[in-house]
């Protein structure tokens, strides 16, 4: 092992521990930040993110990488490492420190403002701020660099390799082999909601949620459940990740799909390997493989009849208004298929159709044909479109999401790969190993999840995204998988 491997195993050791804490503040920024601490936490975050790049950015860095880069190792980890490392590196010295802390401070206002926006439900309040981040981010994607189109830099911060022509490729087809399903699963007789109308006080919603959280093997003693207005997942630390979800006492359902959509995303963090920690090997290798577990979580064990034969019971000791519910219809009730505004509370069917909707309004306004203005009006035409009927307010549209706030455009194709993923992973291991088809007919996850441990979580970022899906399920992720599921589950 190279003297100058070392130092930068130190440094990045360095660089976690700073950037884990600055990760703290941005939880407590969505969770417990009063509204007049927001200025001077913007301060604070500029601050770490202007630390953080000029450490990184340093000759020394450059001059570590080159000498470690001239040695041979086959380590796997050293390599990955090194990769990794040398991304980063090479993306970082391409942007100014000054950008970079002018981009983190415009964000937490961006939320801020985001926040305020989506509660008026009106566009206007939003979109100077919005403005800014998106010519922020269209200048880091300049610096980054890119072959034919500019939003394929963006895409790059959160799934190695892809691309807009690739996307197009793969969406375009997933969403072709939707439509009949679409059309068929949401033609059925809907389900009467009126047998779920009750009052569900959410101190028992918050007890039901842990229960059925640390039961898929979430450790509370390494992490949390608390209140945002978006759900999200921080894993903080080796043993702090902490999950947030949102309540309506008239609807039981929305807080618990978000505890296990974030609960997937809790478990990935708590199952990378910790000795890693502080190492880019030690991290999570993409958000498509990310989402790919909590999508999991969420639809193949939250929505299937096993998971419900085991925790109406539960659910009735909590909820008492629910004891005249069968399985049959709890079943029903949430993998009904309905073309809806709000893509957090979709079903697996009509989900990737939002997922859609939000890439292609990214293009348009990354290749300069859509300005910020205009785009309520974009979204509204593209979403009747889609669903066939009309958005009734903003914050049903275009305001719906925290992302573009945070500056993560490039985000959204994530979650379809998610779901690719997530059913490609789950039909392999059931095929791999009877015991977790069982397990999961049974409503016993643990040999899933130890799977996912062994073949997932643990490996990091040690190869990269497909490489990853295909050497654990044998064959390359394609969506035959997640097709014949939702056929299955809607058409069966």
């Amino acid at each position: 092992m190279s003297s100058a491997y070392e130092k930068l195993c130190l440094l990045s050791h360095e660089l976690h521990l700073v950037s884990d804490t600055a990760s703290l503040l941005g939880w407590d920024q969505e969770v417990l930040l009063p509204t007049k601490g927001i200025a001077y936490r913007a301060q604070q975050m500029s601050w770490f993110s202007g630390y953080l790049h000029e450490r990184f950015t340093s000759d020394e860095v450059r001059e570590w990488l080159e000498e470690a880069e001239s040695g041979e190792s086959g380590d796997l980890v050293v390599a990955a490492n090194l990769r990794e490392w040398r991304h980063e590196y090479d993306r970082a010295t391409r942007l100014p420190g000054k950008l970079v802390q002018e981009f983190a401070e415009v964000k937490v206002h961006a939320q801020s403002a985001w926040a305020e926006s989506r509660k008026k439900s009106d566009f206007s309040v939003f979109a100077p701020t919005l403005e800014k981040v998106i010519s922020l981010c269209r200048e880091h994607a300049e610096r980054w660099g890119y072959e034919k189109n500019l939003y394929d830099a963006l895409l790059d911060r959160f799934e190695r390799g892809a691309t807009v022509s690739r996307l197009d490729e793969t969406l375009g087809n997933l969403r072709e082999q939707l439509r009949p399903i679409v059309e068929a699963a949401t033609s059925r007789q809907p389900f009467d909601r009126s047998k779920l109308t009750a009052f569900y006080p959410i101190d028992r919603q918050e007890a039901f949620n842990r229960e059925v959280a640390e039961s898929i093997g979430f450790d509370f003693e390494a992490g949390r459940i608390d209140t945002a207005v978006h759900p999200f997942c921080s894993g903080m630390a080796p043993y702090d990740t902490r999950l947030t979800t949102r309540y309506d006492e008239g609807d039981f359902l929305s807080s618990l799909f978000g505890v296990l959509h974030e609960a997937g995303h809790g478990l990935y963090e708590q199952g990378l390997n910790k000795d890693r920690r502080g190492e880019p090997a030690g991290t999570s290798v993409s958000l498509g493989v990310h989402e790919s577990q909590s999508r999991l979580w969420e639809n193949h064990v939250g929505r299937s009849r096993a998971f419900w034969e085991k925790w109406l019971p539960r659910a009735v000791h909590y909820f008492p208004s629910l004891s005249a519910i069968t399985v049959d219809e709890m079943v029903a009730a949430v993998n009904e298929a309905k073309l809806s505004c709000v893509r957090v509370e979709a079903d697996e069917v009509t989900y990737d159709l939002h997922v859609l909707l939000r890439f292609e309004l990214e293009k348009l306004i990354f290749s300069g044909e859509l300005a910020v203005a205009d785009i309520p009006a974009e979204w509204n035409r593209r979403f009747e479109a889609y669903f066939g009927f009309p958005v009734p307010s903003d914050a049903m549209g275009c305001l719906q999401d925290i992302h573009w706030s945070m500056g993560i455009f490039g985000y959204f194709p994530t979650y379809s790969l998610g779901n690719l993923n997530a059913a490609h992973l789950v039909s392999a291991a059931r095929r791999q190993s009877p015991v977790i088809a069982a397990g999961m007919d049974t409503a016993d996850y643990s040999s899933l999840l130890d799977w996912m441990r062994k073949n997932i979580h643990e490996h990091g970022s040690v190869y990269l995204p497909d490489d990853l899906v295909t050497r654990a399920a044998g064959t390359p992720v394609s969506p035959d998988a997640l097709i014949e599921h939702l056929r299955q589950r809607y058409l069966g």
